[in-house]
């Protein structure tokens, strides 16, 4: 498809797909966009054009990533300081063994059970090892857990898992050269001097109609993205750092947030996800369909096996337990990314990058359904409320 705006139509013909099906059946957007993007390639490839969606051309990878990147920010700039202040020895125990858990019983998984190379099973237990902030913290503010300690610990501990995935793809896959050693001292750098830098530099030429924050974040991001991609690293790992260090900051300025969601869900992110669901197979899914229950049950098993139990240890109720603990075993964003990050970088191929995708959406959709159908604490609701109904708010899982 050689005309490009017929092409960027179709894309974003796509996402409104998408994103209508994703409010008919109430479900994360971005799941969506993935199931989408992997029935358009099916369908356009097979009758319509040769090469399917053309996910691979230079304009569509480029919005891709960037929706990857600035998506990524957002999920670190929403966390709230005060959330580690309070609870920040529950949230780090739990948010490691949430990581380490799944990260080695899925590598040994794919590698022992499913015979994958040692490089690919890692892939395959970084992808599977992470939670999924956006889908949490949208289910924390949809059901009025926001306000809770308990809603506030579970963001917290989630937020532990993926930074310990970020700096697991980080430290396995990039090449420890000079460039590496340049890459980590410029960004230690950088990170201490933003937190001071930004808001200095908003007050005195933020505020005008140029959207000057808004240019500012993403001059920030694409350097250090590029500093990152020059070093053999991947340009959204800086990201969510810089979401972190920020969050007192960029994080509190809730206009400039709604500017930056609007950004990335509106344009940027559909290309992202719809161009991942695009190179997932459904041939290889159904020539061997028992990869993706040994991924899954790897993934489920082994979150339950290591935080139920340590969630326990911090006096927490069976019900509230296994809530907190269903919640931590969900996946999407940072998973999709840990899998195309390893197929852009030939760690693992198509088809057991179509396997880890079709997992990440499993464990996206099921742990959230059971958590909310059986196990949800009402009780801490009701505690919180005084009495009163617990808030309900029309909130999409538009983040993934």
């Amino acid at each position: 498809m050689q005309n490009v705006w017929v092409l960027a139509s179709v894309w974003v013909g796509l996402a409104l797909v998408a994103t209508l099906l994703a409010i008919w059946f109430k479900i994360s957007t971005a799941l969506t966009e993935i199931v989408v993007g992997t029935v358009a390639q099916l369908i356009f490839g097979a009758f319509i054009v040769q090469g399917g969606l053309g996910a691979k051309s230079d304009w569509i990878s480029f919005l891709a990533g960037t929706g990857a990147i600035v998506l990524t920010f957002l999920a670190g700039a929403e966390l709230d300081p005060a959330i580690f202040r309070t609870k920040w020895k529950e949230s780090t125990v739990i948010g490691l063994v949430g990581f380490v858990c799944p990260f080695l019983g899925c590598a040994a998984v794919a590698h022992y059970v499913l015979h994958w190379t040692t490089r690919s099973s890692w892939l395959a237990g970084v992808a599977l090892s992470t939670t999924s902030v956006a889908v949490v913290y949208a289910v924390m503010l949809e059901l009025g857990f926001n306000v809770t300690d308990f809603g506030k610990a579970v963001l917290a501990a989630c937020f532990v898992n993926d930074l310990g995935t970020v700096i697991a793809l980080g430290l396995i896959f990039s090449p420890f050269t000079i460039k590496t050693l340049i890459f980590v001292g410029a960004s230690v750098a950088i990170f201490a001097v933003l937190p001071f830098l930004t808001p200095w530099f908003f007050k005195i030429y933020g505020g005008r109609v140029s959207e000057l924050e808004a240019k500012y974040l993403l001059f920030v991001l694409f350097a250090m993205g590029g500093l990152a991609v020059w070093s053999g690293s991947e340009a959204v790992l800086p990201a969510y750092i810089i979401g972190m260090v920020l969050a007192g900051t960029v994080g509190k300025d809730h206009v400039l947030i709604r500017r930056l969601r609007t950004l990335t869900f509106g344009l940027l992110t559909p290309f992202y996800f719809i161009r991942a669901g695009s190179f997932v197979s459904v041939p290889a899914l159904r020539a061997a369909p028992l990869v993706f229950v040994a991924l899954f049950f790897a993934k489920m098993i082994s979150k339950v096996v290591g935080l139920f139990p340590t969630v326990k240890a911090f006096q927490y109720q069976r019900e509230e337990g296994l809530y907190f603990t269903l919640m931590m075993s969900t996946g999407l964003t940072f998973g999709t990314i840990s899998a195309l990050f390893g197929l852009n970088h030939g760690i693992i191929d198509q088809v057991q990058y179509s396997h880890l995708v079709a997992t990440v959406i499993g464990s996206a959709v099921i742990p959230t359904m059971i958590a909310n159908a059986w196990f949800m604490p009402r009780h801490l609701l009701q505690k919180s409320t005084e009495g009163k109904p617990a808030v309900s708010q029309e909130v999409t899982l538009s983040a993934g």
